[in-house]
């Protein structure tokens, strides 16, 4: 992994600052901030904004043989596939979660005057009780739907699950996406797990990630679960808790 950390006068800018150095997408990266711009009083105490920004994809004009030399591909390394793997479905096959999730994240697009596309795919994720339907949102200008870490997306997804919770008076079973964000960022977030645990494992010693949200600490514990080498947990509280490699 590659780290740095960036300053600026407002956390936004260091992060645009940070991914221009690094050459990356915020998918590519975890972003942690750690410490918030103040103005001080009459200009006294003033400070800029500092985050650090963890390099886990590869940068966007890095060419994938280069990588490869750098950091061995193990066998037991996911494929692509194996992240939020994608189902096609036609019109006839949508279900009334599926219908509804559209009807109401179009609604939501139009309101935030947001000109984008939602296409509605069928996850085959077996560690879901149930397959799950996914609204990926493609089109011009949507990044500013991720959002630092992906909050905004995560965001716009519980909006999105409340709303149509309500009108279908259960839980809807829907999952948003944005130009393939979260089937990346599930990708890379499982291959930085074994590489970390074959770290941990070489050098016996404890590796400690990153803060991650949940869902991302649970994508690194069942991708990690069935190693009998290592065993996982979860540290810390709120936004720094994170998650540990332990070599047995």
């Amino acid at each position: 992994m590659e780290m740095i950390e960036v300053t600026a006068n407002s956390v936004d800018a260091a992060i645009s600052k940070g991914l221009a150095e690094l050459n990356a997408t915020p998918g590519d990266v975890m972003i942690e901030v750690l410490e918030e711009p103040n103005t001080g009083l009459f200009g006294f105490g003033a400070r800029e904004a500092r985050v650090r920004i963890v390099l886990i994809g590869r940068r966007k004009s890095e060419d994938r043989g280069a990588r490869e030399d750098r950091v061995e591909a193990a066998p037991d390394e996911p494929a692509a596939s194996e992240s939020f793997p994608l189902a096609e479905v036609s019109e006839e096959e949508l279900d009334e979660d599926a219908i509804v999730g559209r009807q109401v994240l179009v609604e939501l697009l139009e309101r935030m005057q947001i000109d984008a596309k939602v296409n509605v795919h069928r996850t085959d994720d077996e560690e879901d009780d149930a397959p799950h339907w996914m609204l990926n949102v493609s089109g011009k200008r949507i990044n500013r739907l991720i959002g630092r870490r992906g909050e905004t997306l995560s965001c716009l997804q519980h909006i999105l699950r409340l709303i149509c919770s309500r009108r279908l008076e259960r839980r809807a079973n829907v999952i948003v996406d944005v130009a393939g964000y979260k089937t990346g960022r599930s990708k890379r977030l499982r291959g930085l797990a074994q590489r970390m645990a074959r770290q941990a494992v070489q050098q016996g010693r404890t590796i400690t990630l990153e803060p991650m949200h949940a869902n991302e600490r649970r994508i690194i514990h069942l991708t990690l679960r069935g190693r009998q080498d290592v065993t996982t947990r979860s540290v810390g509280e709120g936004r720094t808790r994170k998650v540990t490699i332990v070599p047995k």
